[in-house]
Formats: structure tokens, sequence, C-alpha cells
């Protein structure tokens, strides 16, 4: 019983180590010159707006293009279930705080973290451009970033959308598991 007490303890341990280093990593902004800020999609409202959580991806992908570290911004989703592109609902959000349509280029098949990266890279490969940032979520950024590497792409930086809410709670621990099993499986 005692070995059953320590082993279920070290996994613990071990799963709460690895999601503070998750959520560290996820804090640390690394802006950096990029030809792309890949931002993947989330919710879109019955308005058919980008979520505040959505928005405040876009507005850390709104600052960094401002701030001239990338020329070209990807927006990837898909419909979900609201009935919405995803990436269209983006690509009129940053149109609308100024970002020329020329500069956006929509992914309407980003279905999952997967998808979304091997969709960029094939589009990053069309266009000929070699290093992109990420700009997503938190707890997020780590798997998307792997997601992105694993395709083939150099992520040159990082940001996170400074949003935080209750969700986060089951948001966080969620993506240290979908990490782990991203990493093991690929």
């Amino acid at each position: 019983m005692r070995k059953i007490t320590v082993l279920g303890s070290s996994a613990v341990g071990l799963f709460l180590l690895a999601t503070a280093a998750l959520v560290l990593d996820g804090l640390n902004d690394k802006p950096a010159p990029a030809d792309v800020i890949v931002v993947p999609g989330n919710t879109i409202l019955p308005d058919g707006t980008p979520s505040p959580r959505l928005q405040a991806r876009l507005d850390a992908t709104l600052k960094q293009f401002q701030e001239h570290r990338a020329p070209h911004i990807l927006v990837s989703g898909a419909t979900g279930k609201e009935g919405f592109d995803e990436a269209a609902a983006m690509a009129r959000y940053l149109q609308s705080r100024g970002v020329p349509a020329s500069a956006i280029l929509e992914d309407n098949q980003g279905w999952t973290t997967d998808a979304t990266a091997r969709n960029t890279a094939l589009l990053m490969r069309q266009h000929g451009w070699q290093t992109a940032m990420v700009a997503t979520q938190y707890f997020h950024v780590p798997r998307f970033r792997l997601a992105l590497e694993r395709a083939g792409i150099s992520v040159s930086g990082q940001v996170h959308a400074p949003y935080f809410e209750l969700r986060d709670l089951y948001s966080v621990p969620r993506e240290t598991v979908g990490y782990a099993v991203y990493f093991m499986r690929h």
C-alpha cells in the first residue's frame, strides 16, 4: 500500500510540475521577427463576432503586427457549432482595426491544432515564408508551438493572449495531458 501511495504522490507531483512548466512557458512572451503570425481560432459569438477569449488572441496579434514584427497574419479555424467561419470572423475583426486584407491569410480548415499546423506549413511553403510567431492562450502556446515545429515550421517567437477566466482551471490541466499525448504520439 505504501508503494502505491508513493507512486500516486509522485505522479501527482510530476503532473503539477509539468503543468507549472507549461504555464510558465506560455506566459513567457518572446516577441520576435517572423514572416507570419499564426492565430488559431476559437468561439465565435451568436452575433458573428469573436468571443472575448478570441479577441484577446487577435489583440495580441494586432500589437505584434503594429510593432512590425511580421508583415502577415494567418488566422486559422473552422466553422464551429455556432455556424460561423472562425477564420473569416477573425479576419473581419483584424481588418476593422486597420490590418489590410492583403496582410491576412485565412485557413478555414483548422479544425484542430494538428490541422492548423499542417495547413500553416503548406501555406508558408506556398508563400516562401520561413518563420512564424505563435499567438494564442498561455496554456495553449507550448502545444501549438510544438505542433508547428513538428510540421516543419521554424517558430521564432510567441505571445499569449492576456485573458484569464475561470475556465482556465479546466483548460490548463487538460492542456498538460494534451501536450504529453501529442509529444508521445508524434
